[in-house]
């Protein structure tokens, strides 16, 4: 009877349930869509996909064999973090253009990131980071990000998606790279302690100079003043 049929699809807090309602023969339609905390009540053949509409964090990984050459050819390896949620009154267009509707949340949102914005986000990351130099990208790295966040925003107006921030981070040189530059910077210290050391004996120098000028200047006069006794 009724009650075999018929289901309670609940949508918790932080979800919109995308319900559907499906015929013992033939397709499933769209039913509606309801924001949790709720539940439509009893109704014959209903399902839901609830999708969570709190913002999620995934990590775009450019390490090892991912790395990118920078311009001028050195293997840079980095991470690109992205924050992003659905929006709430897209939710219909999410599922039905952007996923394979599934009953697990986190596959369908998994699969429309992987299907629409994971693989541009990785696009726009390299081209970035092929504009610098090497060793300019650890100076402007929070400029690469914004940039990349920009062209984000771009691709996802309209959409679904509502990016809430790109971070581009994790910078990695090559050993030798690093290396020299771990060897530069202790050369430099070395270099400006030196310099210092030079500084401080010129100054001594300077002064023994006055002090000895300021000692012959003083026995000048008493010579004068003995000679003219």
């Amino acid at each position: 009877g009724w009650c075999i049929g018929s289901t309670n699809p609940d949508s918790p807090a932080g979800y919109v349930g995308y319900l559907t309602q499906g015929a013992v023969f033939g397709k499933t339609k769209f039913y509606g869509l309801q924001t949790g905390p709720s539940s439509p009540g009893r109704t014959w053949l209903l399902s839901v996909t609830n999708i969570s509409i709190t913002p999620y964090t995934y990590t775009g990984d450019f390490t090892g064999e991912n790395s990118v050459l920078s311009r001028d050819n050195l293997k840079i390896g980095f991470r690109v973090h992205i924050v992003w949620k659905v929006q709430p009154d897209h939710v219909k267009e999410f599922v039905e253009e952007y996923s394979t509707l599934t009953n697990d949340t986190d596959k369908v949102v998994e699969v429309s990131y992987n299907n629409f914005l994971k693989e541009p986000l990785r696009t726009y990351a390299r081209d970035e980071i092929q504009r610098l130099n090497g060793l300019e990208i650890k100076d402007k790295i929070t400029p690469v990000g914004e940039a990349v966040f920009a062209r984000v925003k771009t691709l996802t107006k309209g959409t679904p998606f509502e990016v809430k921030s790109v971070v581009v981070g994790n910078i990695q040189y090559p050993d030798e790279v690093a290396d020299a530059v771990a060897k530069k910077m202790a050369m430099t210290q070395v270099l400006e302690q030196k310099e210092t050391e030079l500084k401080i004996e010129a100054q001594t120098k300077a002064m023994r100079i006055v002090q000895a000028e300021g000692i012959a200047r003083a026995m000048e006069i008493i010579q004068a003043k003995l000679t003219s006794q």
